[in-house]
């Protein structure tokens, strides 16, 4: 099997590097090879996996050490749950430069020294955010990642971003060989999502690739610094997580999408009530003068 780079997009807060981490336990039971690399200055895509607060990141070390150059790929390369490997990009203090910039740093290095080994059946990159600027585009600028997965939910602000992303994608599939692969819709309970985020995936050209539904056991799991795989591997939810490694194991569809004006997305999200319909009689008015 080929060596397969996926990244994991969506916004902020929706459950990214918590999906991310249960699937790639889920592939790792599956007896797939996987190494996961963090590109968030948060440092919390591995966490669960390696049981740890926060691994040292890439760029934290380079800080101590002097330079990138410096380092040994087994200072950055961690082992965790059935052999997972896990590293996190880093970045600068918070205001301090660009956080893209690791990314790009961390990546290049452990190319370099040899962290895609040869027998590596996956590559994930978990991403920060909805950001697809600068160096947090660099899984898809790069050609690193082949293979877009975006997480959201039947919220308008993580349709929009799913659909942001999606524009991203478009600007660098012309010259290089990203693609969509699907939404993964990280469930928030609302009304009608699945059908949602099936008509989104639709409107993109893309595919709903799996429905993982709301459950308590991830936030029990997550306390334990755990995946629900390992936590409590019988239960309804790590099964979820496992038909979703599944359809990303046999996925073949990789689109370059087909993102939506706003005006369309309000129009989705009318349709599903999530929205008003616009009243023109009230626009601009305050509560004061709409009691009159």
């Amino acid at each position: 099997m080929a060596l397969r780079q996926c990244a994991i997009y969506g916004k902020g807060g929706i459950g990214k590097s918590t999906t991310t981490q249960n699937l790639v336990s889920a592939l790792a039971e599956m007896g797939k090879k996987v190494l996961i690399i963090g590109c968030d200055p948060k440092a919390d895509s591995t966490r669960l996996i390696l049981h740890a607060k926060a691994q040292d990141t890439i760029m934290s070390l380079a800080a101590e050490a002097g330079s990138v150059e410096d380092l040994e790929l087994e200072d950055v390369l961690k082992t965790g749950y059935r052999g997972i490997k896990c590293a996190e990009s880093g970045g600068p203090e918070p205001g301090v430069g660009c956080a893209g910039r690791g990314v790009i740093t961390a990546i290049n290095f452990l190319e370099e020294e040899g962290a895609y080994e040869e027998d590596l059946d996956f590559v994930f990159y978990d991403v920060l955010g909805d950001v697809v600027c600068g160096g947090f585009a660099m899984p898809i600028r790069e050609n690193k990642a082949q293979e877009i997965y975006i997480v959201c939910s039947g919220e308008m602000m993580a349709m929009f971003a799913a659909n942001n992303i999606s524009k991203g994608i478009v600007k660098y599939a012309t010259t290089g060989s990203v693609r969509l692969a699907g939404l993964i819709c990280n469930s928030r309970n609302t009304d009608r999502e699945d059908e949602l985020i099936m008509e989104l995936a639709a409107k993109l050209g893309t595919q709903m690739i799996h429905f993982v539904p709301r459950d308590n056991i991830v936030q029990r799991a997550e306390i334990r610094r755990m995946t629900v795989i390992e936590f409590d591997p019988t239960c309804k939810q790590a099964d979820e997580y496992r038909t979703l490694a599944k359809k990303i194991y046999e996925n073949k569809k990789f689109v370059i999408p087909t993102p939506i004006e706003m005006e369309e997305l309000e129009t989705l999200l009318m349709e599903f009530g999530l929205m008003d319909v616009e009243d023109e009689s009230v626009v601009g008015k305050t509560a004061a003068e709409l009691a009159v």
